[in-house]
């Protein structure tokens, strides 16, 4: 049967996480890593996906373009894209291992991903090397890694200056959001802040009463951003004492251009995990020195 192509709809978000973790899983395979722990066991799946579908809703409601290629009624291959205050991100692009080399990736690509109506376009991008080598024919090119670091979470003491205070979601909050986010990212994305304030407990960092950064904490914790990078040590403190707190591991997705949080986390005795992403662009935008990333690295 042929490879046919449509728009992605909501009612694919099972289909495309079952296309994502058996792509992923197959890499992790080919590069000796472990992608997702336990990731062959099918409780822990169905777990996870139970975790994930409120993301995956999310991308696929706010996405700029969401297309499928199916074989036989089945999805094969997805890609998405969101598209925010002019800047695109592909958010995802897997391909099932049995019809990947066949032309379906670059079908997907040149759908989802097009130059036109874009400030700038990005990607972060697993370390494939036939997806990254699809990805520099699209114009797009490795500026830095983002690595996952690790730790068993203690509660920590540092000197603090900042007031940590939770986040109450409003118009006056998203407000501080979007002001840091055109400051460290140049761009705004209110739908993400809406998913996340859902779905994690927001801070926002001060100082002398004027917010400076941000930051999210749950199962999974970001993005944080702070106008400041040497605030980071701070920020990361308070993450880790709150997953000590909880009784959970402590884990964050870093750009190696931040060099204030990876000597804080190197200093904390952090592993860094052997499964890593790199931030490919169009052109360099941005100060990644003061952010990191959400965690699923699916949108920064």
């Amino acid at each position: 049967m042929s490879i046919t192509y449509r728009r992605g709809t909501l009612d694919d978000a099972r289909n495309t996480f079952d296309v994502f973790h058996q792509s992923i899983m197959e890499l992790g395979g080919r590069l000796n890593t472990m992608p997702i722990s336990g990731g062959h066991d099918p409780q822990v799946m169905q777990n996870l996906w139970a975790r994930r579908q409120s993301l995956f809703e999310h991308l696929a409601r706010t996405s700029d373009n969401f297309w499928v290629a199916e074989q036989d009624g089945k999805v094969v291959g997805f890609a998405r894209s969101i598209l925010r205050d002019g800047v695109r991100q592909l958010t995802e692009f897997f391909v099932l291992p049995e019809h990947q080399s066949a032309g379906v990736g670059r079908e997907l690509l040149t759908r989802t991903f097009p130059v036109d109506g874009a400030n700038h376009r990005f990607i972060l991008a697993t370390i494939d090397g036939r997806a990254v080598q699809r990805y520099l024919k699209a114009k797009v090119y490795p500026l830095f890694p983002c690595y996952t670091f690790t730790r068993p979470a203690e509660k920590v003491n540092v000197d603090n200056n900042l007031t940590i205070e939770r986040i109450t979601p409003s118009a006056q909050a998203m407000g501080e959001l979007i002001r840091i986010d055109n400051a460290i990212l140049g761009f705004h994305r209110e739908a993400e802040h809406a998913w996340l304030l859902e779905n994690r407990q927001g801070y926002f960092y001060k100082r002398n009463k004027d917010v400076i950064g941000y930051g999210y904490l749950g199962e999974h914790n970001g993005p944080f951003a702070s106008l400041e990078a040497n605030d980071f040590p701070v920020i990361l403190a308070h993450a880790e004492t709150e997953a000590a707190l909880k009784g959970t591991g402590f884990g964050v997705e870093v750009p190696m251009v931040n060099r204030v949080a990876v000597d804080y986390l190197l200093s904390r005795g952090c592993k860094l995990e052997s499964f890593f992403e790199f931030f490919m662009a169009d052109s360099p935008f941005g100060k990644f020195e003061n952010y990191i990333l959400t965690s699923p690295p699916l949108f920064v």
